[in-house]
């Protein structure tokens, strides 16, 4: 499985369109076996999905997405979990042990709320 994190100054994204960077770690039987990062290439309708399907992406944490954009990342069969935040590296370690603390959306165009988790496995 291929993670992929919005990524600002080490914290979860606010937004998955709007970060610097996506986190990306690749696990394997519960365990990180790479990480590195790949600078966002730029917020466009369907772009950011279509960029990480073509990474090998099957799960974006993000603080918010709207629901157009979750449409999106449907299409090239990306799971979500949205409401994340808080320190990166914290939020790997509570995905891996299966206790990543969610919450709505925190996207400010006011779309996407609800229980911010798309059943991802």
């Amino acid at each position: 499985m291929r993670l992929a994190i919005s990524t600002e100054n080490g914290q979860v994204a606010q937004h998955f369109g709007r970060c610097q960077q996506y986190t990306l770690v690749d696990i394997e039987d519960g365990k990180i076996i790479d990480r590195n990062t790949l600078d966002n290439p730029g917020h466009a309708p369907g772009a950011i999905p279509k960029f990480l399907f073509e990474h090998n992406c099957d799960l974006i944490i993000t603080g918010g997405m709207g629901r157009k954009a979750q449409g999106y990342f449907k299409e090239f069969n990306i799971d979500w979990i949205i409401g994340a935040q808080g320190n990166v590296n914290a939020v790997i370690e509570d995905f891996l042990r299966n206790e990543l603390k969610i919450g709505e959306s925190t996207c400010d165009h006011g779309e996407g709320k609800g229980t911010g988790y798309r059943d991802c496995h």
